[in-house]
């Protein structure tokens, strides 16, 4: 019997899903920020940006959906998330808020 080191176990594979959410976290508020200062202080056009945020989130959605981890919970919140978004989207696109 010959002695190989385990190169991956349990815990390695906790600590690269953990790196990867701190990554996605970093990267999809680093983006959110971008967005608000082009949109702000430039005012240009930001859905392209936007476009990489959602779809982000939408990627990481339909994979835990395809196998199946997704909890109530989190489908209740995220239809509700996208429902408020829709009306404070509207709200703004009729020009009932005014950012400024």
């Amino acid at each position: 019997m010959t002695e190989r080191a385990v190169e991956r176990d349990e815990r390695t594979v906790v600590v690269e899903n953990a790196s990867y959410r701190w990554a996605y976290i970093f990267l999809t508020y680093g983006l959110l920020v971008i967005v608000t200062c082009r949109g702000l202080a430039y005012e240009e056009s930001n859905w392209d940006l936007m476009g990489l945020v959602i779809a982000g989130g939408l990627v990481a959605t339909v994979y835990q959906a395809a196998h199946k981890v997704l909890s109530r919970r989190f489908v209740w919140v995220g239809l509700a998330t996208m429902l408020l978004a829709a009306v404070v989207g509207a709200a703004i696109a009729l020009g009932l808020v005014h950012l400024r």
